[in-house]
């Protein structure tokens, strides 16, 4: 294994041991690509707790899929974040995402800019109407007895929230994502560059509105944000808002593809949730750690050993943030969906001082998402012949469910 991993192309460093290299066909392998949530698991069956990954895709990294291990990695300062996204991006007209490129101090002063509206409390006050959309959404299709659950619920829910939280017009949100879900997706350069291109022209067109118009929103909350008293330079008021818009399209709607696959799959298990309304919290958690969608990279800012092996400053390292949350020495039986397990932190909005900034306003839509969804159509299957599919892409979540009841 370690021999033909060496012959994709990727230089391996003298440092790393050979019998630690392997191809794991993350993100584009065939076991990945027909079911991810098979494939995590088993990389706790098959493979070292800690090996250094030669696929192409990867361009050379340590791989993590322990917990521990990772939750060590999102924590500790021996790892850093700067420049660790895949985006191309002009080096004469460079930015930063903001705030997730920087490291401690500059990270919490970015932060801070955005945290007020995305508060427990502030989030809390959007429930209302979270669920009020959810249900005009379900009074769309409910009588059809089908839908194609991605495009007529997953999508528009969670993304039309968002946009209203940006401050970014609802009438344009196929347009958004069609954006962000190729260039996450793993086309060719010359394509993301191009991507990359009309979002620029956008969204720097909605920064200059916002500065002679300010609203509500958060993009013009970061126009007009400060960090040390100073305005934001104009580069970095950009990074910041084209991270928000990267992270905020599709990770939601991905996480609810994945979970309502499941649901349609185990009818039993879905009356389980309806019997027992007042576990929710615990459900929730429970399938945001089975079916969590994203990774996090990050560099060696120094020499560490961990598990026994020596890594050198600079190397990359790539936390599988899916495959943490099946650790076996972590959650008992991970393969298994269990709604009274004890509470223990998953990995799933990544941790540390980089967590998710929206990971409470996800956690609600799903939520609500749920129990609308749960009330109004408890019965519902996969439509007959459905072959679900997922594609090589930076967050997991399968293209089309359509359902019927």
């Amino acid at each position: 294994m370690a021999a033909q991993a060496q012959q994709t192309g990727v230089v391996i460093p003298d440092h790393v041991p050979p019998e630690l290299v392997f191809d794991l066909g993350h993100i584009t392998g065939l076991q990945f690509l027909q079911d991810p949530y098979e494939y995590y698991p088993a990389l706790h069956e098959k493979y070292p707790p800690l090996v250094y990954d030669a696929n192409p895709m990867m361009g050379g990294a340590w791989v993590a899929i322990k917990h521990a291990d990772a939750f060590k990695a999102l924590r500790s300062a021996d790892f850093t974040i700067k420049d660790a996204a895949p985006f191309p991006r002009d080096p004469d007209n460079y930015f930063k995402l903001i705030p997730v490129e920087f490291d401690p101090p500059e990270h919490r002063k970015y932060r801070n800019i955005l945290d007020p509206m995305l508060s427990p409390a502030a989030v809390l006050g959007l429930a209302d109407d979270i669920r009020g959309l959810a249900n005009q959404l379900i009074d769309e299709f409910v009588a059809k007895g089908e839908c194609e659950f991605t495009t007529d619920f997953a999508r528009p829910l969670p993304v039309s929230v968002f946009l209203s939280f940006m401050g970014l017009p609802l009438e344009m949100r196929d347009t958004f994502v069609e954006w962000v879900v190729s260039l996450i997706q793993f086309v060719d350069r010359s394509r993301a560059v191009q991507i990359m291109a009309e979002i620029e022209n956008y969204l720097t067109s909605v920064i200059d509105e916002k500065r002679v118009r300010p609203d509500g929103g958060a993009i013009s909350r970061i126009v007009h944000g400060e960090v040390d008293g100073k305005p934001l330079a104009e580069r970095d008021v950009y990074g910041f808002v084209f991270f928000l818009f990267i992270a905020g399209i599709d990770t939601v709607y991905a996480a609810m593809n994945n979970m309502w696959v499941w649901l349609a799959r185990h009818p039993e298990r879905r009356r389980e949730m309806i019997a027992d309304p007042g576990n929710i919290d615990n459900q929730l958690e429970e399938l945001l750690r089975v079916f969590g969608v994203t990774f996090s990279g990050r560099t060696l800012t120094r020499d560490i050993e961990m598990r026994g092996v020596q890594m050198k400053a600079g190397d990359r390292f790539m936390c599988i943030l899916p495959a943490a949350n099946y650790d076996p020495d972590v959650f008992p039986d991970p393969r298994e969906v269990r709604f009274d397990r004890p509470r223990t932190p998953i990995l799933s909005f990544t941790g540390g001082v980089h967590a998710c900034m929206g990971g409470h306003l996800a956690r609600l839509e799903i939520k609500i998402a749920l129990q609308e969804w749960l009330r109004r159509i408890p019965e519902f299957s996969l439509k007959p012949g459905t072959e679900i599919t997922y594609r090589p892409s930076g967050v997991i979540g399968p293209d089309s469910v359509p359902l019927v009841w």
